[in-house]
Protein backbone atom coordinates (compact mmCIF):
# COMPACT_ATOMS: atom_id res chain seq x y z
CA UNK A 1 0.00 0.00 0.00
CA UNK A 2 1.53 3.16 -1.54
CA UNK A 3 1.44 5.75 1.43
CA UNK A 4 -0.91 8.96 1.70
CA UNK A 5 2.33 11.09 2.88
CA UNK A 6 5.94 11.56 1.64
CA UNK A 7 5.99 14.01 5.00
CA UNK A 8 7.46 14.77 8.16
CA UNK A 9 4.86 16.95 9.96
CA UNK A 10 5.97 19.88 12.03
CA UNK A 11 3.41 21.40 13.82
CA UNK A 12 3.50 24.99 15.98
CA UNK A 13 0.39 24.38 18.16
CA UNK A 14 -1.32 26.81 20.95
CA UNK A 15 -2.14 25.79 24.11
CA UNK A 16 -5.45 24.06 24.48
CA UNK A 17 -7.71 26.46 26.98
CA UNK A 18 -8.67 24.29 29.72
CA UNK A 19 -9.33 23.53 33.59
CA UNK A 20 -6.70 20.90 34.02
CA UNK A 21 -3.98 20.41 31.65
CA UNK A 22 -3.50 17.64 29.92
CA UNK A 23 -0.78 15.62 30.61
CA UNK A 24 1.93 14.90 29.12
CA UNK A 25 2.80 11.85 26.58
CA UNK A 26 3.04 8.65 28.76
CA UNK A 27 1.00 10.24 31.65
CA UNK A 28 -2.36 8.77 31.92
CA UNK A 29 -5.31 11.35 32.94
CA UNK A 30 -7.18 8.64 33.94
CA UNK A 31 -8.46 8.27 38.03
CA UNK A 32 -9.29 5.73 39.94
CA UNK A 33 -10.80 3.00 37.53
CA UNK A 34 -12.79 -0.05 37.58
CA UNK A 35 -13.65 -1.79 34.38
CA UNK A 36 -16.10 -4.84 33.92
CA UNK A 37 -16.19 -6.60 30.62
CA UNK A 38 -18.50 -8.62 28.98
CA UNK A 39 -17.95 -11.69 26.67
CA UNK A 40 -19.52 -9.98 23.38
CA UNK A 41 -16.97 -6.90 23.18
CA UNK A 42 -18.15 -4.77 25.59
CA UNK A 43 -17.19 -3.25 28.80
CA UNK A 44 -18.59 -1.06 31.49
CA UNK A 45 -15.96 2.00 31.99
CA UNK A 46 -15.89 3.39 35.81
CA UNK A 47 -13.15 6.70 35.74
CA UNK A 48 -12.95 8.62 39.05
CA UNK A 49 -11.04 11.35 38.42
CA UNK A 50 -10.07 14.84 41.29
CA UNK A 51 -10.22 17.92 39.18
CA UNK A 52 -10.21 21.17 40.18
CA UNK A 53 -13.23 23.12 38.11
CA UNK A 54 -13.68 26.46 38.62
CA UNK A 55 -17.17 28.55 39.30
CA UNK A 56 -19.74 29.15 36.21
CA UNK A 57 -19.96 27.87 33.14
CA UNK A 58 -17.23 25.54 32.31
CA UNK A 59 -15.80 23.61 29.41
CA UNK A 60 -13.73 20.28 31.12
CA UNK A 61 -11.39 18.06 29.09
CA UNK A 62 -11.38 14.23 29.60
CA UNK A 63 -8.61 12.71 27.68
CA UNK A 64 -7.49 8.63 27.76
CA UNK A 65 -11.11 7.92 27.70
CA UNK A 66 -11.69 4.61 25.03
CA UNK A 67 -11.47 5.59 21.36
CA UNK A 68 -14.37 3.14 21.18
CA UNK A 69 -16.47 4.68 23.83
CA UNK A 70 -20.51 4.53 23.38
CA UNK A 71 -20.95 8.40 23.76
CA UNK A 72 -24.53 8.09 24.48
CA UNK A 73 -24.39 6.23 27.35
CA UNK A 74 -21.60 8.61 29.17
CA UNK A 75 -22.92 9.51 33.02
CA UNK A 76 -20.90 11.97 35.01
CA UNK A 77 -21.57 13.37 38.19
CA UNK A 78 -20.06 15.76 40.91
CA UNK A 79 -20.99 17.59 43.52
CA UNK A 80 -22.49 21.05 42.60
CA UNK A 81 -22.01 20.25 38.58
CA UNK A 82 -24.94 20.08 35.83
CA UNK A 83 -23.90 18.76 32.30
CA UNK A 84 -25.10 21.94 29.66
CA UNK A 85 -23.04 20.11 26.20
CA UNK A 86 -21.09 16.99 25.99
CA UNK A 87 -18.22 15.91 22.73
CA UNK A 88 -16.41 13.15 21.78
CA UNK A 89 -13.40 13.84 19.31
CA UNK A 90 -12.25 10.49 18.39
CA UNK A 91 -10.43 12.13 14.97
CA UNK A 92 -7.19 11.43 16.50
CA UNK A 93 -3.58 13.30 15.59
CA UNK A 94 -1.98 12.18 12.50
CA UNK A 95 0.07 13.27 9.72
CA UNK A 96 -2.88 12.17 7.34
CA UNK A 97 -5.62 13.62 9.52
CA UNK A 98 -3.47 16.77 9.57
CA UNK A 99 -3.24 16.80 5.90
CA UNK A 100 -7.04 16.27 5.47
CA UNK A 101 -8.16 18.87 7.53
CA UNK A 102 -5.80 21.36 5.72
CA UNK A 103 -7.94 21.07 2.73
CA UNK A 104 -8.76 24.87 1.48
CA UNK A 105 -5.80 26.10 4.17
CA UNK A 106 -2.42 27.28 3.14
CA UNK A 107 0.71 25.07 4.18
CA UNK A 108 4.51 25.48 4.02
CA UNK A 109 6.38 23.11 2.04
CA UNK A 110 10.64 22.38 2.95
CA UNK A 111 12.62 20.56 -0.15
CA UNK A 112 15.64 19.33 0.72
CA UNK A 113 18.03 19.37 -2.66
CA UNK A 114 19.99 16.26 -2.06
CA UNK A 115 22.75 17.08 -4.04
CA UNK A 116 23.95 20.24 -2.02
CA UNK A 117 21.61 19.95 1.20
CA UNK A 118 20.04 23.29 0.40
CA UNK A 119 16.35 24.02 1.64
CA UNK A 120 13.79 25.47 -0.28
CA UNK A 121 10.30 27.17 1.42
CA UNK A 122 6.90 27.29 -0.89
CA UNK A 123 3.74 28.04 0.28
CA UNK A 124 1.02 25.67 -0.90
CA UNK A 125 -3.01 25.70 -1.02
CA UNK A 126 -3.58 22.04 -0.36
CA UNK A 127 -6.97 21.31 -2.63
CA UNK A 128 -7.62 17.92 -2.30
CA UNK A 129 -6.52 14.83 -0.11
CA UNK A 130 -8.48 12.11 -1.96
CA UNK A 131 -5.56 9.07 -2.48
CA UNK A 132 -2.96 11.74 -2.92
CA UNK A 133 -2.45 15.50 -2.04
CA UNK A 134 -3.65 17.90 -4.79
CA UNK A 135 -1.60 21.38 -4.09
CA UNK A 136 -1.77 24.67 -6.08
CA UNK A 137 1.61 26.29 -5.91
CA UNK A 138 1.47 29.63 -7.08
CA UNK A 139 -0.72 29.01 -10.62
CA UNK A 140 0.67 25.59 -11.27
CA UNK A 141 -0.82 22.78 -9.66
CA UNK A 142 1.16 20.16 -8.49
CA UNK A 143 0.70 16.04 -6.57
CA UNK A 144 2.49 15.77 -4.17
CA UNK A 145 4.33 12.27 -5.09
CA UNK A 146 6.05 9.39 -2.93
CA UNK A 147 9.04 9.48 -4.99
CA UNK A 148 11.10 9.38 -1.72
CA UNK A 149 12.64 13.33 -2.32
CA UNK A 150 12.92 14.61 1.21
CA UNK A 151 9.66 16.85 1.92
CA UNK A 152 8.59 18.50 4.62
CA UNK A 153 4.81 19.97 5.29
CA UNK A 154 4.98 22.71 8.19
CA UNK A 155 1.35 23.72 9.66
CA UNK A 156 0.77 26.67 11.34
CA UNK A 157 -1.61 25.17 14.24
CA UNK A 158 -3.55 21.92 15.08
CA UNK A 159 -7.42 22.03 14.41
CA UNK A 160 -9.56 22.40 17.41
CA UNK A 161 -11.17 19.08 16.72
CA UNK A 162 -8.19 16.67 16.38
CA UNK A 163 -6.64 15.24 19.21
CA UNK A 164 -3.12 13.16 20.20
CA UNK A 165 -5.30 11.11 22.59
CA UNK A 166 -9.26 10.26 22.45
CA UNK A 167 -10.62 12.98 24.55
CA UNK A 168 -14.31 13.58 25.80
CA UNK A 169 -15.02 17.27 26.20
CA UNK A 170 -18.09 18.44 28.77
CA UNK A 171 -19.46 21.66 29.15
CA UNK A 172 -20.39 21.98 32.95
CA UNK A 173 -22.64 24.32 34.75
CA UNK A 174 -20.85 24.50 38.25
CA UNK A 175 -22.20 25.92 41.04
CA UNK A 176 -18.87 26.84 43.05
CA UNK A 177 -15.46 26.46 42.51
CA UNK A 178 -12.85 24.28 43.74
CA UNK A 179 -11.36 20.63 44.03
CA UNK A 180 -13.73 17.18 44.12
CA UNK A 181 -13.82 13.93 42.49
CA UNK A 182 -16.06 13.78 39.15
CA UNK A 183 -17.18 10.12 38.35
CA UNK A 184 -17.28 9.25 34.23
CA UNK A 185 -19.12 6.18 33.23
CA UNK A 186 -19.43 4.95 30.24
CA UNK A 187 -20.33 2.10 27.91
CA UNK A 188 -17.13 0.92 25.47
CA UNK A 189 -16.55 -1.59 22.16
CA UNK A 190 -13.42 -3.11 21.94
CA UNK A 191 -12.94 -4.83 25.31
CA UNK A 192 -13.70 -8.70 25.72
CA UNK A 193 -13.06 -11.72 27.68
CA UNK A 194 -13.63 -15.46 27.17
CA UNK A 195 -12.21 -18.57 28.86
CA UNK A 196 -9.53 -20.74 27.70
CA UNK A 197 -8.99 -24.33 29.29
CA UNK A 198 -6.18 -26.75 29.33
CA UNK A 199 -7.06 -30.21 30.27
CA UNK A 200 -4.54 -32.96 31.16
CA UNK A 201 -6.20 -35.96 30.34
CA UNK A 202 -4.66 -39.91 31.67
CA UNK A 203 -7.17 -42.48 29.74
CA UNK A 204 -5.91 -45.25 32.02
CA UNK A 205 -6.74 -43.66 35.76
CA UNK A 206 -10.05 -42.27 34.25
CA UNK A 207 -8.63 -38.65 35.36
CA UNK A 208 -8.05 -35.29 34.07
CA UNK A 209 -6.58 -32.15 35.72
CA UNK A 210 -7.61 -28.89 34.31
CA UNK A 211 -6.52 -25.42 34.87
CA UNK A 212 -9.10 -22.50 33.56
CA UNK A 213 -7.53 -19.18 32.21
CA UNK A 214 -9.55 -16.07 31.45
CA UNK A 215 -8.30 -14.50 28.19
CA UNK A 216 -8.85 -10.52 27.98
CA UNK A 217 -8.10 -8.56 24.58
CA UNK A 218 -7.90 -4.87 25.18
CA UNK A 219 -8.61 -3.04 21.39
CA UNK A 220 -10.64 -0.07 22.44
CA UNK A 221 -7.18 1.64 21.43
CA UNK A 222 -6.94 3.21 24.87
CA UNK A 223 -4.75 1.82 27.93
CA UNK A 224 -6.55 1.20 31.37
CA UNK A 225 -3.91 1.78 34.06
CA UNK A 226 -4.01 0.09 37.32
CA UNK A 227 -7.44 -1.38 37.33
CA UNK A 228 -9.91 -2.97 39.54
CA UNK A 229 -11.18 -5.38 36.69
CA UNK A 230 -14.68 -7.37 37.02
CA UNK A 231 -15.65 -10.04 34.25
CA UNK A 232 -19.03 -10.80 34.06
CA UNK A 233 -20.07 -14.33 32.61
CA UNK A 234 -23.21 -14.37 30.21
CA UNK A 235 -25.11 -13.27 27.09
CA UNK A 236 -25.91 -9.90 27.93
CA UNK A 237 -27.94 -7.90 25.48
CA UNK A 238 -26.29 -4.65 24.35
CA UNK A 239 -28.03 -3.86 21.21
CA UNK A 240 -31.62 -1.66 21.72
CA UNK A 241 -32.38 -2.01 17.60
CA UNK A 242 -35.68 -2.89 17.86
CA UNK A 243 -35.41 -3.46 14.43
CA UNK A 244 -32.85 -5.96 14.17
CA UNK A 245 -33.11 -9.80 13.54
CA UNK A 246 -32.07 -11.77 16.20
CA UNK A 247 -31.18 -15.44 15.31
CA UNK A 248 -32.04 -18.13 17.62
CA UNK A 249 -29.04 -19.02 20.36
CA UNK A 250 -28.07 -22.05 19.17
CA UNK A 251 -27.50 -24.92 21.03
CA UNK A 252 -23.92 -24.73 23.25
CA UNK A 253 -21.82 -27.14 21.88
CA UNK A 254 -20.73 -29.94 24.17
CA UNK A 255 -22.79 -29.66 26.15
CA UNK A 256 -24.92 -33.45 26.53
CA UNK A 257 -27.35 -32.37 29.58
CA UNK A 258 -27.51 -29.22 31.47
CA UNK A 259 -26.84 -29.22 34.87
CA UNK A 260 -28.65 -28.07 37.85
CA UNK A 261 -26.52 -27.27 40.61
CA UNK A 262 -25.39 -23.87 41.68
CA UNK A 263 -22.08 -22.44 41.54
CA UNK A 264 -20.10 -20.93 44.58
CA UNK A 265 -19.68 -17.78 43.09
CA UNK A 266 -20.76 -14.22 43.27
CA UNK A 267 -23.31 -13.50 40.54
CA UNK A 268 -25.45 -9.99 39.92
CA UNK A 269 -28.91 -11.14 37.68
CA UNK A 270 -28.21 -14.16 35.58
CA UNK A 271 -24.55 -13.74 35.24
CA UNK A 272 -21.75 -14.80 37.01
CA UNK A 273 -19.24 -12.54 38.30
CA UNK A 274 -15.29 -13.36 38.37
CA UNK A 275 -13.40 -10.32 39.76
CA UNK A 276 -9.59 -10.53 39.14
CA UNK A 277 -7.83 -11.10 42.37
CA UNK A 278 -6.04 -7.39 42.00
CA UNK A 279 -5.72 -4.47 40.34
CA UNK A 280 -3.99 -4.70 36.77
CA UNK A 281 -2.88 -2.68 34.21
CA UNK A 282 -5.18 -3.76 30.54
CA UNK A 283 -2.69 -2.33 27.28
CA UNK A 284 -4.23 -1.75 24.32
CA UNK A 285 -3.61 -4.22 21.75
CA UNK A 286 -2.91 -6.69 24.80
CA UNK A 287 -4.15 -10.35 25.45
CA UNK A 288 -3.89 -10.91 29.43
CA UNK A 289 -4.35 -14.33 30.89
CA UNK A 290 -5.57 -14.81 34.60
CA UNK A 291 -5.76 -18.49 36.43
CA UNK A 292 -9.30 -18.82 37.90
CA UNK A 293 -9.88 -22.48 37.95
CA UNK A 294 -7.42 -25.26 39.19
CA UNK A 295 -8.86 -28.89 39.42
CA UNK A 296 -6.95 -32.10 40.02
CA UNK A 297 -8.33 -35.21 39.04
CA UNK A 298 -11.42 -34.76 37.86
CA UNK A 299 -13.28 -37.92 36.04
CA UNK A 300 -13.39 -38.09 32.79
CA UNK A 301 -13.46 -40.91 29.79
CA UNK A 302 -12.91 -40.95 25.99
CA UNK A 303 -15.97 -42.50 24.07
CA UNK A 304 -16.06 -43.19 20.39
CA UNK A 305 -19.22 -42.28 18.86
CA UNK A 306 -20.82 -41.73 15.04
CA UNK A 307 -23.29 -39.74 13.64
CA UNK A 308 -25.23 -41.19 10.33
CA UNK A 309 -27.63 -38.76 8.42
CA UNK A 310 -30.82 -40.97 7.13
CA UNK A 311 -30.49 -43.17 4.04
CA UNK A 312 -26.66 -42.04 4.07
CA UNK A 313 -24.58 -44.78 2.89
CA UNK A 314 -20.82 -44.79 2.05
CA UNK A 315 -18.63 -47.11 0.42
CA UNK A 316 -15.58 -47.09 2.22
CA UNK A 317 -15.74 -46.45 5.95
CA UNK A 318 -15.65 -43.69 7.85
CA UNK A 319 -13.69 -42.08 10.81
CA UNK A 320 -15.37 -42.45 14.19
CA UNK A 321 -15.43 -39.05 16.62
CA UNK A 322 -13.24 -39.40 19.58
CA UNK A 323 -14.95 -37.68 22.31
CA UNK A 324 -14.12 -36.94 25.75
CA UNK A 325 -16.87 -36.96 28.01
CA UNK A 326 -16.64 -35.69 32.10
CA UNK A 327 -18.68 -33.33 34.62
CA UNK A 328 -18.69 -29.93 35.51
CA UNK A 329 -20.87 -31.17 38.96
CA UNK A 330 -19.68 -30.75 42.28
CA UNK A 331 -18.95 -33.97 43.45
CA UNK A 332 -17.52 -35.83 40.63
CA UNK A 333 -16.28 -33.23 38.07
CA UNK A 334 -15.46 -29.60 38.07
CA UNK A 335 -16.68 -28.22 40.50
CA UNK A 336 -17.60 -24.93 39.42
CA UNK A 337 -19.76 -23.20 36.97
CA UNK A 338 -17.67 -22.88 33.31
CA UNK A 339 -17.48 -19.71 31.20
CA UNK A 340 -17.77 -20.18 27.11
CA UNK A 341 -14.09 -20.88 25.81
CA UNK A 342 -11.96 -23.26 24.56
CA UNK A 343 -10.93 -26.60 26.01
CA UNK A 344 -7.55 -27.93 24.43
CA UNK A 345 -6.75 -31.55 25.61
CA UNK A 346 -3.06 -33.17 26.30
CA UNK A 347 -1.94 -36.50 26.86
CA UNK A 348 1.46 -37.69 28.13
CA UNK A 349 2.99 -40.17 25.45
CA UNK A 350 5.20 -43.20 26.61
CA UNK A 351 8.34 -40.81 27.53
CA UNK A 352 5.70 -38.32 29.60
CA UNK A 353 5.60 -35.47 27.82
CA UNK A 354 2.13 -34.11 27.43
CA UNK A 355 1.00 -33.94 23.37
CA UNK A 356 -2.00 -31.69 22.16
CA UNK A 357 -4.57 -34.30 21.30
CA UNK A 358 -7.01 -31.97 20.12
CA UNK A 359 -9.88 -29.26 21.62
CA UNK A 360 -13.37 -28.28 21.36
CA UNK A 361 -15.52 -25.26 22.45
CA UNK A 362 -17.96 -25.14 25.16
CA UNK A 363 -20.94 -22.66 25.71
CA UNK A 364 -21.70 -20.80 28.78
CA UNK A 365 -22.31 -24.14 31.44
CA UNK A 366 -23.82 -24.25 34.53
CA UNK A 367 -22.31 -26.98 37.60
CA UNK A 368 -23.49 -30.11 37.28
CA UNK A 369 -23.65 -30.47 33.76
CA UNK A 370 -22.42 -33.52 31.49
CA UNK A 371 -20.64 -32.79 28.40
CA UNK A 372 -18.88 -34.66 25.79
CA UNK A 373 -16.35 -32.88 23.61
CA UNK A 374 -15.53 -33.67 20.28
CA UNK A 375 -11.50 -33.64 20.25
CA UNK A 376 -10.59 -35.12 16.69
CA UNK A 377 -11.39 -38.38 14.51
CA UNK A 378 -10.16 -41.97 15.46
CA UNK A 379 -7.33 -43.19 13.45
CA UNK A 380 -8.27 -46.95 14.34
CA UNK A 381 -12.14 -47.08 14.80
CA UNK A 382 -14.52 -46.73 12.06
CA UNK A 383 -18.03 -47.26 10.65
CA UNK A 384 -19.04 -48.32 7.52
CA UNK A 385 -23.14 -47.62 6.94
CA UNK A 386 -24.51 -49.64 4.26
CA UNK A 387 -28.55 -49.35 2.82
CA UNK A 388 -28.40 -53.30 2.16
CA UNK A 389 -32.24 -53.64 0.78
CA UNK A 390 -34.76 -50.69 0.42
CA UNK A 391 -38.33 -51.22 -1.08
CA UNK A 392 -42.11 -50.38 -0.79
CA UNK A 393 -44.08 -52.34 1.70
CA UNK A 394 -48.09 -52.61 1.70
CA UNK A 395 -50.40 -51.10 3.72
CA UNK A 396 -51.24 -54.80 5.59
CA UNK A 397 -47.47 -54.88 6.41
CA UNK A 398 -47.36 -51.60 7.71
CA UNK A 399 -50.25 -52.11 9.81
CA UNK A 400 -48.81 -55.05 11.56
CA UNK A 401 -46.49 -52.77 13.30
CA UNK A 402 -48.81 -49.89 13.73
CA UNK A 403 -49.06 -49.69 17.31
CA UNK A 404 -48.94 -47.52 19.94
CA UNK A 405 -49.29 -47.50 23.61
CA UNK A 406 -50.13 -44.42 26.04
CA UNK A 407 -49.06 -43.85 29.64
CA UNK A 408 -51.59 -42.23 31.84
CA UNK A 409 -51.55 -39.66 34.72
CA UNK A 410 -51.69 -42.69 37.03
CA UNK A 411 -49.37 -44.98 35.82
CA UNK A 412 -51.06 -47.29 34.00
CA UNK A 413 -50.77 -48.04 30.06
CA UNK A 414 -53.02 -48.52 26.94
CA UNK A 415 -51.72 -50.33 24.11
CA UNK A 416 -53.49 -51.26 20.98
CA UNK A 417 -53.89 -50.70 17.34
CA UNK A 418 -54.52 -46.84 16.18
CA UNK A 419 -56.34 -46.05 12.73
CA UNK A 420 -53.91 -44.79 9.75
CA UNK A 421 -54.89 -42.74 6.79
CA UNK A 422 -54.58 -45.57 3.97
CA UNK A 423 -51.38 -45.01 1.94
CA UNK A 424 -49.30 -46.48 -0.79
CA UNK A 425 -46.11 -44.56 0.01
CA UNK A 426 -44.58 -47.25 3.09
CA UNK A 427 -40.97 -48.17 2.43
CA UNK A 428 -38.56 -50.52 4.47
CA UNK A 429 -35.43 -50.21 4.90
CA UNK A 430 -32.47 -52.66 5.86
CA UNK A 431 -28.91 -51.09 7.46
CA UNK A 432 -25.73 -52.82 8.25
CA UNK A 433 -23.32 -50.39 10.23
CA UNK A 434 -20.33 -52.55 10.09
CA UNK A 435 -17.82 -50.92 13.11
CA UNK A 436 -13.79 -51.92 13.02
CA UNK A 437 -11.43 -51.56 15.79
CA UNK A 438 -7.84 -51.74 15.07
CA UNK A 439 -6.77 -50.54 18.53
CA UNK A 440 -4.68 -53.39 21.27
CA UNK A 441 -7.84 -52.97 23.33
CA UNK A 442 -11.80 -53.43 23.02
CA UNK A 443 -14.24 -50.09 22.32
CA UNK A 444 -17.80 -49.18 22.73
CA UNK A 445 -18.70 -47.06 19.91
CA UNK A 446 -22.01 -45.05 20.08
CA UNK A 447 -23.96 -45.59 16.87
CA UNK A 448 -26.36 -42.52 16.03
CA UNK A 449 -28.83 -42.75 13.21
CA UNK A 450 -31.15 -39.11 12.56
CA UNK A 451 -33.38 -38.43 10.56
CA UNK A 452 -36.10 -40.47 12.16
CA UNK A 453 -39.02 -38.11 12.74
CA UNK A 454 -37.71 -34.99 10.96
CA UNK A 455 -39.71 -34.83 8.16
CA UNK A 456 -42.04 -37.66 8.42
CA UNK A 457 -43.97 -39.26 11.30
CA UNK A 458 -44.46 -42.96 12.41
CA UNK A 459 -40.50 -44.01 11.57
CA UNK A 460 -40.26 -47.08 13.03
CA UNK A 461 -37.50 -50.23 14.06
CA UNK A 462 -38.89 -53.39 13.45
CA UNK A 463 -35.95 -55.51 13.88
CA UNK A 464 -31.93 -54.83 15.14
CA UNK A 465 -29.45 -56.62 16.25
CA UNK A 466 -28.59 -54.58 19.57
CA UNK A 467 -31.31 -52.68 21.58
CA UNK A 468 -31.24 -48.88 20.32
CA UNK A 469 -31.95 -45.92 22.77
CA UNK A 470 -33.84 -43.09 22.05
CA UNK A 471 -32.48 -39.75 22.08
CA UNK A 472 -35.19 -37.65 20.62
CA UNK A 473 -37.92 -37.98 17.91
CA UNK A 474 -35.49 -37.85 15.57
CA UNK A 475 -32.43 -39.67 16.71
CA UNK A 476 -31.68 -42.72 17.95
CA UNK A 477 -28.16 -44.49 19.27
CA UNK A 478 -26.51 -47.86 19.40
CA UNK A 479 -24.05 -48.94 21.96
CA UNK A 480 -21.79 -51.19 19.80
CA UNK A 481 -18.74 -53.38 21.82
CA UNK A 482 -16.58 -53.72 19.81
CA UNK A 483 -13.24 -56.20 20.41
CA UNK A 484 -9.60 -55.64 20.32
CA UNK A 485 -8.63 -56.12 16.57
CA UNK A 486 -12.33 -57.08 16.05
CA UNK A 487 -15.68 -56.06 13.57
CA UNK A 488 -19.22 -55.77 14.63
CA UNK A 489 -21.94 -56.04 12.74
CA UNK A 490 -25.33 -53.80 13.67
CA UNK A 491 -27.95 -54.92 11.46
CA UNK A 492 -31.42 -52.85 11.73
CA UNK A 493 -34.56 -52.56 9.38
CA UNK A 494 -36.61 -49.43 9.50
CA UNK A 495 -40.18 -48.84 8.61
CA UNK A 496 -41.69 -45.66 7.27
CA UNK A 497 -43.57 -43.15 5.30
CA UNK A 498 -40.84 -42.32 2.97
Amino acid sequence: MRRLLPICAFIAAPALAQDNAIPPPGVSAQGDVSVTIYNNDLALVQDVRQLNIASGRVRQEFPDVSARIQPQTVTMTGDGLEIVEQNFDFDLLSPQALMQKAVGETITLVRTIPTTGAETREQARVLAVNGGVVLQIGNRIEVLRDDGMPVRVIFDRVPENLRARPTLSVTFDSRRGGPRPVNLTYLTNGLAWQADYVALFDQAAGRMDVQGWITLTNNSGTEYRNANTLLVAGNVEANSDQYRYSRPTPPQPGMRQAGTESADRERIGDYYLYPLPERTTIANRQTKQVSFLDVSGAQAQRAYEYRNGWLATFDEPQNVNTVLRFSSSRDQGLGDALPAGTVRVYQRDARGNPQFVGESRIGHTPMGSELGLVTGQAFDVKVQPVVENRQQISEEQWRLTDRFRITHPDGTRTTGERETLRRTDHWQTQMRYTVTNARPEPVTVSVYQSGLGRWWADSRIVQESLPHERVSDDQVVWRVPVPANGTVNLNVTYQTRY
